[in-house]
């Protein structure tokens, strides 16, 4: 079973409106992500253009639509098309989020949580295998941002992901972004999350920018949007992350309100510092 081979760079996620810019400029960058969804398509531009850049840049492949945590099976010819699309352009990375967006007939377009119990447990590691077993890889899986917590829930959410681990042999995708908005939302200790987090599992870290509203008692309530620059305080708990990591691949995501292409290099610069930063560090020592 193949495992990640992503630079320990910072990564873009591809977006339509880049793709000449890309092709012409080749801005030096580590890798950039898409969402597999968008490309199980047959041909046309997306896969011209995307085959252009494959060329030159690292891929991460990331799904949004296998619905890992729902209770129904996997969707089996969702599974195949993913397979086909792994085996026409190798990516370095596969993820998919801890979520489920399906039900029966029924798909919604967002990534919903599941309770972390001993049941969720052994179906979400069930499906990682069929997953890993179909694709003949290791995949990633990633934590998600919440909004509710589950009365059922009797297991802690990072002990939920290393027993993932342990049962299935996965990564883990480490969103710190996410990690900020859950833990504003349920009045929790981001660094400590951090702290407590397997990182000898992570093979990659995403980064984003939240928006911020109040609750219906006027406390601070984060929405995971990623439609806008990483926040400082993000930055501040990916600094504390990578201290504890040392360099890993990061993506930069902005799938909303998606700015000039120069917007996301000044993000880009951001991430170098750190990483080149932690470099040092770890040199000096």
């Amino acid at each position: 079973m193949s495992f990640d081979r992503l630079p320990a760079r910072p990564g873009l996620g591809l977006k339509p409106q880049h793709y000449a810019q890309i092709i012409a400029d080749k801005p030096e960058l580590g890798f950039f992500e898409v969402h597999a969804e968008n490309y199980m398509g047959e041909g046309g531009p997306p896969h011209r253009y995307l085959g252009a850049i494959c060329e030159h840049y690292p891929l991460s492949l990331h799904g949004v639509g296998l619905s890992i945590g729902g209770q129904n099976a996997l969707d089996q010819e969702h599974l195949q098309r993913l397979r086909r699309l792994v085996d026409q352009y190798r990516p370095e990375s596969f993820s998919e989020h801890l979520a489920w967006s399906s039900h029966d007939e029924g798909y919604f377009n967002d990534l919903l949580p599941v309770p972390y119990t001993s049941e969720t447990l052994h179906r979400v590691a069930n499906h990682v295998d069929q997953v890993q077993q179909v694709l003949g890889r290791r995949m990633l899986l990633e934590n998600p941002s919440t909004y509710v917590l589950f009365a059922e829930s009797t297991i802690d959410e990072v002990d939920f992901l290393d027993a993932i681990v342990r049962r299935t042999g996965c990564g883990l995708l480490l969103d710190v972004n996410n990690v900020m908005v859950s833990a504003v939302n349920h009045r929790l200790d981001p660094h400590a999350y951090i702290d407590r987090f397997p990182i000898e599992h992570v093979g990659e870290i995403h980064l984003a920018g939240y928006d911020e509203t109040t609750d219906e008692a006027g406390e601070r309530l984060l929405i995971d949007a990623h439609g806008s620059r990483v926040r400082p305080d993000v930055f501040a708990l990916y600094r504390h992350t990578i201290a504890r990591t040392g360099a890993l691949p990061t993506l930069i995501e902005w799938d909303n309100n998606v700015p000039g292409f120069d917007v996301l290099m000044d993000e880009v610069r951001l991430v170098d510092d750190v990483l080149a930063g932690t470099a040092e560090q770890r040199l000096a020592s």
